[in-house]
Parts: structure tokens; C-alpha cells; sequence
């Protein structure tokens, strides 16, 4: 890995002979982010950029907000390269503010709104972040709170910026000013920092480039088939990579579309807005889409202008893919990839089990997959086994993360994803799901993603998450979490239900626990974590619980 004088100490990036091919290729073009803004202002002056509540802005607007928040931004002393932690939701201002700090060179470090101060207070120490911008409420959470107790761990944080009313702190509307000269940041400069996906720890740092980051989105672009007719609901939230980029809100405005901000995914808000602004696209996490496809059954609202729903972040079960067409009358596009990079897509014109069935291919003729087994030995085709990808937009390494870094990628730049896949015959990836999701039963190997596809295919299932029990005899055993539609099933007649679809004796769930709801990580992904977690609470508190006598 090389790190040129002008890069950002701490952030590996690429071999200069792979940026050079990348470059000779076309996939990095020397486009900034500020840069395309203001290219879409031009193109598309009048055309309306995002629709939020009551705010609707066109791209002309935009862009000289952006400028206005750009020089507000210099003038409170932030720099080029200073890192600036964004805690927005769903929200206009999101826009504004991280445009402006791409005008500057400044670097965003895109927080979700469900992080509290262990991960906000570690991200503004380990950025050594400058700045910090929040909401002043949001879901009924006072960030101005969470503001003041970061503020305490990390005095370098000279700055909390709030959108809104900001009690103690800088006001968001007081900062624009008169846009004078501005930095111009280099496209193979870091634009921003993404958060790892990893479901251990606090996440790390993701430095992400204006060349690399433009490249997957313009080519999920091409791929989604975007143009100025394309109206995309922002149902997720929006600093989280698969809303970001793939193609999400920037790959809209980076087709001239308009971007529609949903407060909340459910489908009390998102139905409404779909029909009021004709929303083209949207996506959703499986959880997510699984209370869609119920409550479309009885919607009132008019969904006829949806033609793609994306479905992402975890593997969608055969069985709930194949209910989206009929269901909500849209092609489902399944997309499968990670904020260190790598990006998959169903294609529109594929066969419908292939959509059904697979997670998509790679963006990129340049994206180079490994699937191999325990040893990094390449297994046979078809064959299960672990992840491994480099390409023109995937990291290099983590930020200042070196001995993580030495783990999490080969010594010639393949990164571990940690997924468990298989390749198809054409090329397209089957997930099964992550490597700790894969239980070891006594030496036999169980699939928590395939235990639970075929759970959802019970009636009485609305969803199921499979995880590992540690166990003294076998090392481990599965547990199934099941919500239930209505009341529960018994055990029993789902255990058998199970044997009667084929499935081995060894993959049999040894426990079945119904629950109303799972918890969820910040963007409705099932938490895993917190399931385990829970189990393991449980059986400590049994431990110790007195005997009876």
C-alpha cells in the first residue's frame, strides 16, 4: 500500500499501479463531489433536488446553499481535511451541510441517528474531529444532550453545530454568509468517513475518495437505469452507505432526479409520500420490506408509480422475494454490498428466479471476487465459502486501524468481507450469510440464513432469526427467534413442518423462542448481537438462580 505526502496520514490507500489502471479505465474521472453539484446545478437549475416536509429545493438552490454553508463553515474555522462528525436525519439540511463540507474539503463522519455517546464520543476522539452537527430533537431523543456529554470526553471538539433550536451551542442557520474563494479539494483526495458494518465493537472508519465513491455511484446509476424522471423515497437513514450511494440519494442527484426524505420507513409515512410524489424508487432492509409486503395488502394509498424496490443490508429470504412482484405490483432489485466497497445488483432484465434467488453481480469488470475456504484456498465452483474482493472502490484499509487492517485484508489487498457465499453459474453471488452466523453444531456445519428460509415459509411466521447457542457437549446449538403472525405456533408442529420441507435433523432448531418484535441495529437490520446477547443473559441468570429444594 502507498501513501502519497498529500494523502490523509492514516487512511492505506491504492498501489499506484491499480489507480493508474483505474484511471486508464475511466472509473476515476477527477470529479469531486462539489464538483458534481455544481455541474446538476447547471444542467437542472430549476428542477426540484429534494423534497423534505415542507421543504422543497431545486438544484439551483441547493448548490448556492451549499456555497453560502461553505463559506459559514470557513468562517467558524473549519478547515480542509478537519474532520466534522454528522448526526442528521431524514432531513433537508442533511444536503446542504455535507455539500458544503465537500466544497471545502472538510471531511463528514456520517453517524447514524441511533448512535449515543459511546459511539459518537469515540468517533469525535479517534477522527480527532472539530466539529459536530446534530439535530436539536429527533424521535423524541434531545441531541443537544448527547452534544454536551460528548463534549465532556472530548475536549478537542471545538465545535456542536445544530440544526434547529440550539440551546447552548452554534445555530445551523446562523453560519451561511456571502460565498467568497473556496478550497478546491482533489477527487483522489478522502472525501468523507463511513462506519464499518461489523457486529462487534465500536465500528471503524471507512475513508472513502471523491474518485472511488463517484464510480459506484455513477455506475449504480447506469445500472438502476436513473434519469431526471426518477423520484427516489430516502425511507432508511440517509448517512447509512445503501440510501448514500447504491444508488440512493446521490445517485439521483447524480441523474438530475428528485430525492424525497421519509422521516420513517413505515408505511404509514412512506405510503403517502409514495403516492403524493410518485416515487419511482425506494429501498428498504428485510425486516423493513417484510412489514411492507403485510400492510400493502390492505393499503389505501395509490403505490402504482413504485416500479423498483431495492431490498438490501441482510439477505432477503426466497420466500419474502418472491412475494414483492405480486404483492406490490414493482420489480425487485436485490442488492448486496458494504460500505468498504464492494457493490451487487440483481439487473432488471434478469430472469425472475435469478432476482428471486441471487443477490445480484458486481458492479464492476474490474471487481475482483475470491471465495474461499478457512485456509484462503479457493473452493470449488458453487461451493460455500468466505468472501474476499478488491476493485476500483473498494478500501485499502480502515482508518488508523493498522493491526485491524492486517487482519482484515491480504497481504495483496483482498478485503475479508466475513460473508459466506456462493457463485452461480453466471457469475452472481448467492449469500448465506455472514461467518459468525454460521453455527458449528458438533462439527456439523448449520447456516443461519437457511434454517430461516425455510421458517418464513410456515404461514404462522411473519420472520426468524437463527443464531448460536455456546453449549458444553456440542461447542454450539441453534436458537430460533420467531415472530409470529397471530398467535404462535407450537414447537412442535414447526419442528415438524421443518422436517417435512427436507431440511437435516442436525439443522432442526434445539430451542424456539417467540417474541413480538427483534432488536434492531441503527438502520432496522436484525441485531444478532443483541439476540445472542439476550440468550446468553438468560442462561447466566439461571445459572444463578438458586436450586429448588
Amino acid at each position: 500500500m502507498t501513501s502519497p505526502a498529500h494523502h490523509l496520514p492514516g487512511c492505506p490507500t491504492w498501489p499506484e499501479a491499480f489507480a493508474a489502471r483505474y484511471r486508464a479505465a475511466g472509473y476515476w474521472r477527477g470529479e469531486t463531489f462539489g464538483q458534481l453539484l455544481r455541474e446538476r446545478a447547471r444542467l437542472h437549475a430549476e428542477r426540484t433536488a429534494v423534497v423534505a416536509g415542507d421543504q422543497r429545493w431545486s438544484y439551483r438552490e441547493l448548490d448556492e446553499r451549499a456555497d453560502r454553508l461553505a463559506a459559514g463553515f470557513l468562517a467558524l474555522g473549519i478547515q480542509p481535511r478537519d474532520r466534522v462528525v454528522v448526526q442528521l436525519p431524514n432531513v433537508a439540511a442533511f444536503f446542504e451541510v455535507v455539500f458544503a463540507l465537500f466544497r471545502i474539503g472538510a471531511l463528514p463522519v456520517f453517524a447514524l441517528p441511533a448512535h449515543r455517546s459511546a459511539e459518537i464520543g469515540y468517533f469525535c476522539e479517534h477522527a480527532e474531529a472539530v466539529a459536530y452537527v446534530i439535530p436539536d430533537r429527533h424521535g423524541g431523543f434531545d441531541y443537544r444532550t448527547l452534544a454536551a456529554q460528548v463534549r465532556e470526553k472530548v475536549p478537542g471538539l471545538k465545535h456542536v453545530i445544530v440544526a434547529g433550536n440550539a440551546g447552548p451551542f452554534t445555530a445551523l442557520s446562523s453560519l451561511p454568509t456571502e460565498p467568497g474563494a473556496l478550497p478546491e479539494p482533489r477527487a483522489s483526495d478522502v472525501a468523507f468517513f463511513q462506519l464499518s458494518g461489523g457486529s462487534t465493537g465500536v465500528p471503524k472508519l471507512i475513508p472513502r475518495t471523491h474518485d472511488d465513491y463517484l464510480y459506484s455511484v455513477r455506475a449504480s446509476a447506469d445500472i438502476c437505469q436513473l434519469d431526471t424522471s426518477s423520484v427516489y423515497l430516502c425511507a432508511l437513514p440517509v448517512s447509512h452507505n445503501f440510501p448514500l450511494s447504491s444508488p440512493g440519494v446521490l445517485g439521483i442527484l447524480h441523474a438530475g432526479g428528485t430525492v424525497v426524505m421519509a422521516s420513517h420507513a413505515s408505511p404509514d409515512v412512506a405510503f403517502p409520500l409514495i403516492e403524493r410524489e410518485r416515487v419511482t424508487l425506494t429501498a428498504l432492509v428485510p425486516p423493513l420490506a417484510m412489514v411492507w409486503l403485510d400492510a400493502a395488502k390492505a393499503r389505501r394509498h395509490d403505490l402504482s408509480s413504485l416500479r423498483v424496490l431495492q431490498v438490501g443490508g441482510a439477505r432477503l429470504s426466497n420466500e419474502a422475494a418472491r412475494r414483492v412482484r405480486p404483492t406490490l405490483g414493482c420489480t425487485l432489485q436485490q442488492v448486496f454490498g458494504m460500505a468498504e466497497g464492494l457493490v451487487n445488483y440483481t439487473r432488471f432484465d434478469d430472469a425472475e428466479e435469478l432476482i428471486v434467488t441471487t443477490q445480484g453481480c458486481p458492479i464492476s469488470p474490474d471487481d475482483e471476487l475470491r471465495v474461499v475456504d478457512e485456509d484462503d484456498r479457493e473452493v470449488a465452483p458453487g461451493e460455500l465459502g468466505q468472501l474476499l474482493t478488491r476493485g476500483p472502490y473498494t478500501i485499502r484499509g480502515y482508518y488508523k486501524a493498522e493491526a485491524h487492517n492486517a487482519r482484515a485484508f491480504t497481504s495483496d489487498g483482498f478485503y475479508r468481507t466475513g460473508d459466506l457465499v456462493r457463485l452461480t453459474p453466471e457469475g452472481y453471488l448467492v449469500v448465506d450469510g455472514r461467518v459468525k452466523d454460521q453455527i458449528n453444531r458438533g462439527g456439523e456445519k448449520v447456516a443461519a440464513e437457511e434454517v430461516e428460509n425455510h421458517l418464513l415459509a410456515h404461514p404462522a411466521v411473519h420472520d426468524a432469526a437463527v443464531v448460536a447457542i455456546p453449549d458444553a457437549f456440542l461447542g454450539e446449538r441453534t436458537c430460533a427467534f420467531v415472530i409470529p403472525r397471530g398467535t404462535p405456533p407450537a414447537t412442535t408442529a414447526l419442528t415438524a413442518f421443518l422436517r417435512e420441507r427436507g431440511l437435516a435433523a442436525f439443522k432442526i432448531p434445539d430451542r424456539v423462542e417467540f417474541v413480538d418484535a427483534f432488536p434492531q441495529t441503527g438502520v432496522g437490520k436484525v441485531s444478532k448481537k443483541s439476540l445472542r446477547e439476550a440468550l446468553t443473559r438468560s442462561a447466566a441468570a439461571k445459572t444463578a438462580s438458586p436450586s429448588p429444594r
